[in-house]
């Protein structure tokens, strides 16, 4: 591991008291236990913002978290649905997203004195995020890209503290399944948070369903193609299930950020 946690805890101490970002993913979880570990509960508190872009099973999980760990967390409510510069769903979406999100939070943190911080890492500044540029913009902080800390490195600290976050798929926002210039409306992120629940269902962890009208185009592990197509008539049906009419299968596997080719 190349990065320290001492690091990483003496920048949380700098910053004394802190509002984290946390979406229950790998970066924000090893963040916020950290910063309640190093910080205390009183001086921690963790949010998660809730949109119909949040998967129902994301929100769960967030709260299960919160519970094992003696989190002072909430869920807060955010609105970028209600924006048309959002829905639009150019390249710009996560940058009113991130808006949206800070607008809310702000004022809480502004009010307790509070430093909003967001688990973002090193690997994240090489692509296409403009929600970063937002919340830096709201003076947010990022502790673990300053103290270098990797993807990877969150994982492996994260598992040697006992995490079981430590090895937990990449969960972006529902709207990052659609492509870009697609308007976002709730019907459709609710279409994909039902069809890639039905593939967890079925044994399938690291995965996007990525949204083109009536075709659902399912990124998987490529460790678990082969099962795919031994199971294809049950992927088939479920996918259908939840209202596309046809279904196809991304031979090159999960990536993260896939849809940012197309800006690029």
């Amino acid at each position: 591991m190349s990065a320290d946690l001492e690091a990483l805890r003496s920048n949380l101490q700098g910053l004394q008291r802190v509002l984290v970002a946390f979406s229950g993913g790998a970066d924000s979880a090893f963040l916020a236990w950290v910063a309640n570990d190093t910080l205390g509960s009183e001086a921690v508190r963790c949010f998660t913002a809730v949109s119909p872009s949040l998967a129902e099973s994301e929100l769960e999980d967030c709260a299960s978290l919160a519970q094992e760990w003696g989190l002072n967390w909430s869920p807060v409510e955010t609105t970028e649905m209600d924006n048309a510069a959002y829905r639009v769903n150019d390249s710009d979406r996560c940058y009113h997203c991130k808006s949206a999100l800070m607008d809310v939070v702000k004022p809480v943190a502004d009010e307790h004195e509070l430093v909003v911080v967001l688990g973002v890492n090193t690997d994240d500044l090489g692509d296409h995020r403009p929600g970063q540029s937002a919340a830096e913009e709201r003076h947010a902080r990022f502790p673990l890209v300053e103290a270098g800390f990797s993807k990877k490195d969150v994982r492996e600290h994260s598992k040697k503290l006992g995490l079981r976050t430590w090895d937990k798929p990449a969960a972006a926002c529902l709207a990052s399944r659609i492509p870009y210039g697609t308007q976002v409306s709730v019907p459709l992120l609710r279409r994909l948070d039902r069809a890639e629940s039905a593939l967890k269902d079925l044994g399938f962890h690291q995965l996007r369903v990525r949204d083109y009208g009536e075709v659902a185009r399912l990124e998987l592990d490529l460790a678990q193609l082969s099962m795919a197509l031994d199971r294809r008539i049950e992927i088939v049906e479920a996918v259908q299930s939840v209202g596309y009419q046809y279904v196809t299968l991304d031979l090159e596997g999960f990536r993260s950020g896939n849809l940012n080719r197309s800006i690029q």
